[in-house]
């Protein structure tokens, strides 16, 4: 029988432990607080009463915590030797810094990491569409493809560990800041009396932003800022409406404060003329 261990069981380790049961896989679980693995352990996974002997458990483990620190606290309750031959599928969320070093780490330990950065919410775990990053190995990733595709697709990035975790990361900086947005957009129409749901159609549209990047990606890989479909100091006295119209709402101004302090930054540096993709040069200035 197939074997796993999963490490860690909030809610993106509740959902991988229940995606390999529901595929028949021999599956051990751990998690500090012990009690999230009884729903688990009714549906036939094992709970494993110490660190080492969830990582003795099986070849392969899977590490869903809520960082590195974490992983670390918790490799440290077993005895390093325990590690040798062991493949940690780490899908816990930190910077790609800590992932190479995490990488080199448990090498010197005789185990192998590969990398993931999952890209889709707990309830999506073990749907056809899902994928993660990977980084690592490639012949690891192979050699452990059809347990790791029972979770998700595999979208393999490279051998660099840190790939899958800068990846990550980025998507992640894109899916809070335009989640924000949307946040502050809906709270500005509520000050108005507009309902979220009365929003929606004109959020979803708004949102949809294949057009822009589609447009923008190829120039700006080309280095081309020219600004003769937008400029951004028409960014600036756009972003200066939207503050008023806060304002005046009396909803809290810091997020489009912040965005209008960015482009007035452009325009100082001498890119009013320029298209809003000029401001990566600003952002990467500090």
């Amino acid at each position: 029988m197939n074997s796993v261990t999963v490490i860690g069981l909030g809610p993106m380790g509740q959902a991988m432990a229940a995606a390999y049961l529901g595929r028949g896989y021999e599956v051990t679980v751990w998690n500090r607080t012990a009690a999230r693995a009884d729903e688990l352990v009714a549906r036939g996974a094992k709970r494993a009463e110490s660190v080492e002997a969830a990582l003795t458990a099986s070849e392969l483990v899977v590490l869903s915590l809520i960082d590195y620190d974490a992983m670390d606290a918790v490799l440290a309750q077993a005895p390093p030797a325990v590690l040798a031959g062991r493949t940690l599928a780490n899908l816990t969320s930190d910077t790609p810094d800590r992932a190479r070093r995490a990488a080199a780490w448990l090498a010197e330990r005789g185990a192998v990491q590969i990398t993931g950065g999952v890209q889709v919410p707990p309830p999506a775990i073990g749907t056809p569409d899902a994928m993660t990053y990977y980084s690592g190995p490639k012949d690891t990733i192979e050699a452990h493809r059809a347990a790791l595709e029972v979770l998700t697709g595999i979208d393999y990035l490279g051998e660099d560990p840190g790939l899958a975790a800068l990846y990550y990361q980025i998507g992640i900086d894109m899916f809070w800041t335009a989640l924000a947005g949307y946040l502050h957009g809906q709270a500005v129409a509520e000050a108005n009396g507009i309902s979220a749901e009365e929003f929606l159609p004109q959020a979803v549209k708004t949102m949809d932003m294949r057009y822009f990047l589609e447009f923008y990606a190829p120039r700006i890989a080309a280095g081309n800022h020219e600004g003769e479909v937008d400029r951004v100091s028409m960014g600036v006295a756009s972003l200066e409406h939207v503050l008023r119209t806060t304002q005046s709402a009396g909803v809290d101004d810091t997020l489009p404060a912040a965005v209008l302090e960015l482009f007035r930054r452009g325009v100082t540096a001498g890119h009013g003329q320029d298209s809003l993709t000029s401001l990566i040069g600003v952002m990467k200035s500090g």
